[in-house]
């Protein structure tokens, strides 16, 4: 399941940041809203690249940008992977992928807590973040697909619907034989 959910996780935050990018560029023209640098002096003091005032470090922007989205594509695609997928979970990422955002950006100093910020401002960042979850749940959840049902939703298949009362299903073995190998290894009276 990891092995999958990597490059899977990869490509569906990519996927998912290429298409947040596109909805903030159309954003911005409307708008004349600039771009934010946050993300590049945010990336700039993680790894302890020195900043130059008054430049305004496009490609460190672009790169926090990507990164940070693709990377986070693979926690959503864990997601996927388990059984949590549609938009309640894509929902939850949103969350995820904000609180990320803020958590380097804080930590830095870089950025200020988003209860600060002009609403509209908020707004805009809400609603990005918004269609970046969407977009690399979207992709994740067609890409864990093609594997079948995660193990949450068979789990939730042992009885449809809304139901209390449902335990866990037995464990299944992933190698028959393991347990019996086991056994055979023990010291004798352990």
């Amino acid at each position: 399941m990891m092995r999958h959910a990597v490059w899977q996780g990869l490509v569906a935050g990519t996927a998912g940041t290429l298409v947040m990018t596109l909805g903030e560029k159309a954003e911005q023209r409307l708008t004349g809203r600039p771009d934010s640098h946050v993300p590049a002096r945010t990336l700039e003091r993680l790894t302890g690249v020195r900043e130059r005032a008054g430049r305004q470090p496009a490609g460190v922007n672009r790169a926090m940008h990507l990164g940070q989205g693709a990377l986070l594509g693979v926690l959503r695609s864990v997601m996927a992977q388990a059984g949590l997928r549609g938009p309640w979970s894509s929902a939850k990422f949103a969350v995820v992928r904000l609180t990320n955002d803020q958590i380097l950006e804080n930590a830095t100093g870089a950025g200020a807590p988003p209860q600060t910020w002009p609403r509209a401002e908020l707004a805009v960042d809400l609603l990005h973040k918004a269609v970046y979850a969407f977009a690399t749940g979207a992709v994740a959840d067609a890409l864990a697909a093609r594997s079948g049902p995660g193990p949450g939703q068979r789990h939730a298949a042992r009885r449809p619907g809304r139901r209390a009362g449902v335990g866990p299903p037995p464990a299944r073995r992933t190698r028959p034989g393991r347990a019996a190998a086991a056994r055979r290894s023990r010291p004798l009276g352990g």
